[in-house]
């Protein structure tokens, strides 16, 4: 008995359209659910601090969903705008130097801090930049976040050697949240014209998105500029 050749053109169109219709779907449902369940987050550690009186959920008899993560982000832009007057500043100064005598808790505070000045510094181009060195041997190129030149006792280190270091992220595939810290010789890196965003995408697919990519005159330098 041979295949009715309509009958597998209708089961292929099918499949086609059922692939179809995830590709579009379940970006939208999963964006939806981590968007559903960030706000449903905030929303459980503010709530409890808002006084009844102020909560619009005790005169409607319903809950309002992302209504603390208003208020939070509320609350962390005055904290801003405060902090940046003196009286503010002073009261800044005053509770570090109370968490500055606590042991334990200097020492995460100070992390924390630097951490957090390094990533939301305005003028920080920290992971703005995406390049590929050879990792995890000669003749294998690995993506990296450009992160900043090497400082410190490691950049004098590796100038007393005459060479010029950068700080790079390698993230792992598909999760880039975690990965390594390496040091890399400038002239060791490939400059990528692609966004942090598309080389993401490119990890977090495995390689099957790949941004677009217009063909033009392109100076095939390894890092000639400074990555800062």
């Amino acid at each position: 008995m041979t295949d009715n050749p309509n009958r597998m053109s209708f089961a292929t169109r099918i499949r086609n359209n059922f692939l179809t219709g995830l590709i579009i779907c379940a970006p939208l449902a999963i964006t939806i659910w981590l968007t559903w369940t960030f706000v449903h987050w905030a929303d459980s550690w503010v709530r409890p601090y808002i006084p009844a009186r102020y909560n619009p959920e005790q005169y409607l008899n319903f809950a309002i969903p992302g209504f603390g993560l208003l208020i939070a982000v509320v609350f962390i832009t005055l904290v801003g705008f405060l902090g940046k007057n003196l009286i503010g500043q002073s009261i800044v100064r005053f509770g570090e130097s109370i968490v500055h005598r606590m042991p334990l808790v200097r020492t995460i505070y100070k992390s924390l801090k630097q951490i957090f000045e390094s990533v939301l510094k305005e003028q920080s181009n920290s992971f703005k930049k995406v390049g590929l060195i050879e990792y995890p041997s000669a003749g294998l190129w690995s993506l990296v976040f450009i992160s900043t030149d090497a400082k410190g006792e490691v950049a004098s280190k590796f100038n007393a050697m005459g060479k010029e270091m950068v700080t790079v992220f390698l993230p792992p595939t598909p999760v880039p949240t975690a990965g390594f810290l390496i040091f890399v010789p400038r002239d060791k890196i490939v400059m990528l014209d692609m966004t942090p965003e598309d080389a993401a995408k490119l990890l977090i697919s495995g390689g099957l998105v790949v941004p677009d990519h217009k063909e033009k005159i392109i100076r095939k330098t390894l890092v000639g500029s400074n990555v800062d």
